[in-house]
């Protein structure tokens, strides 16, 4: 498959996807996001041993991009359900990877970025990354992340970082168990390689094996939470602040938050 906002490379036994809109800061299209579902679907049935994720420029993912915004409050039912239904499958479909993954994560990780960079089995993050699920500030509920949030730090820790919406560093990811390691700009490269190497000395079967018995065990849960993600962000996109949220945004101005 040929991909436009993103690039992939297969080189020694490494799927390397580069989020490739860096004059956008990397942030997601719908387009984007099916690319990169479609270039995991194309790793796990080859013969990669680890992806490895990245943003091209100066950004790893800047969250949504203000053109999947500007139509948002005069999409139908159906198509809200659908962008749900593509992010559920995303993210799904990351943590279901059977292959190793690594985010090697050069700057900001905001919302479906911060999702994207923290859901893989590594995460590498130089100092000066920043990550938060902002969605809250724009009326938008984080469902269908808030899933895998829970599972991977817990449920109070995810009330903070869910509820407040407020943009946290590198150093408090790792505190926070959502990045593996700090990583100085210039050594980001190298350390991911390194962790490539010793990956790739590993048994492919055993690696995968281990994915699908850590996948097995949460999926009854995981299961009903990504549904009642679905229905909770379909219920959310039908009201007053989230109509509010997306407007004040792309006015650049505070929204006035009310009921219907």
């Amino acid at each position: 498959m040929s991909y436009v906002t993103i690039l992939v490379a297969d080189v020694d036994g490494v799927r390397m996807i580069t989020l490739n809109r860096p004059e956008r800061r990397n942030a997601m299209t719908p387009e984007m996001q099916q690319e990169l579902i479609q270039a995991m679907e194309e790793a796990a049935s080859s013969d990669c041993s680890v992806v490895v994720f990245a943003g091209a420029g100066d950004a790893f993912c800047a969250g949504l991009d203000l053109s999947a915004l500007q139509g948002m409050n005069d999409k139908s039912a159906a198509e809200h359900t659908a962008d749900a239904e593509r992010i559920a499958r995303l993210f799904r479909t990351l943590y279901e990877l059977p292959k190793p993954t690594i985010a090697a994560v050069n700057g900001a990780a905001i919302a479906g970025g911060t999702g994207l960079a923290t859901m893989c089995d590594f995460t590498l993050a130089v100092p000066g990354a920043k990550f938060g699920y902002t969605e809250v500030k724009i009326g938008f509920v984080p469902a269908v992340v808030s899933a895998f949030l829970v599972l991977q730090i817990g449920e109070k820790p995810a009330r903070d970082l869910l509820l407040t919406g407020r943009i946290f560093t590198s150093e408090e990811a790792s505190r926070l168990g959502l990045v593996n390691e700090v990583v100085d700009a210039e050594k980001l490269t190298a350390r991911t390689l390194e962790l490539v190497g010793m990956l790739r000395a590993n048994s492919p079967e055993a690696m995968a094996a281990t994915k699908r018995l850590l996948r097995a065990q949460n999926k009854p849960w995981l299961d009903a939470a990504i549904a009642e993600a679905l229905a909770a962000n379909a219920e959310a996109r039908g009201t007053h602040d989230f109509r509010e949220g997306v407007a004040a945004f792309l006015e650049k101005r505070k929204p006035v938050w009310g009921r219907d």
